[in-house]
């Protein structure tokens, strides 16, 4: 399934939810849960900033979704997000049977970008979800926020 001007709308909030974790100090993604009706039931950002590496949305997501959402639910839900999940984020989201995965921008394009600024990469490989999760319907990146991501990140991660 191709991206599409509603994946667009719900990827913006992805983008601001990324500000404001950014705004607070933290690393910037933030990531939303949209079930099959197109009602968002959760959204997050990241929370690393205390020093626990495993506050990612995507992560929060899973854990909520497991605990409120039935299987069926579970499987007929989105999750929209504006950098594509890491391992331990893409096996969770498998592990508890989420649906769809929408991201803005990928892994590959973060590394990219964090080794143009000479900045430390992540201490986990950066894997596409299609790497760790085969099954799991992805769509991303999304040109139309490539941008505005990569100067959130540089604002982050620049030395």
């Amino acid at each position: 399934m191709a991206i599409d001007d509603h994946d667009l709308e719900r990827l913006n909030r992805c983008v601001e939810l990324a500000r404001e974790a950014l705004e607070d100090g933290d690393e910037p993604f933030g990531s939303i849960l949209v079930d099959a009706d197109g009602r968002i039931r959760f959204e997050d950002r990241n929370r690393v900033k205390d020093g626990d590496h495993t506050r990612h949305p995507e992560f929060a997501i899973a854990q909520w979704a497991v605990a409120k959402l039935s299987p069926a639910e579970r499987i007929a839900a989105t999750v929209y997000t504006s950098g594509e999940h890491c391992p331990m984020c893409a096996a969770a989201h498998a592990w508890v049977g989420l649906g769809r995965i929408v991201y803005a921008t990928s892994s590959e394009q973060l590394t990219g970008w964090l080794a143009e600024w000479g900045a430390t990469p992540p201490p986990v490989a950066p894997l596409p979800i299609t790497v760790v999760a085969p099954r799991v319907e992805v769509d991303g990146p999304a040109a139309e926020h490539f941008d505005e991501m990569k100067a959130l990140y540089e604002a982050k991660f620049r030395p």
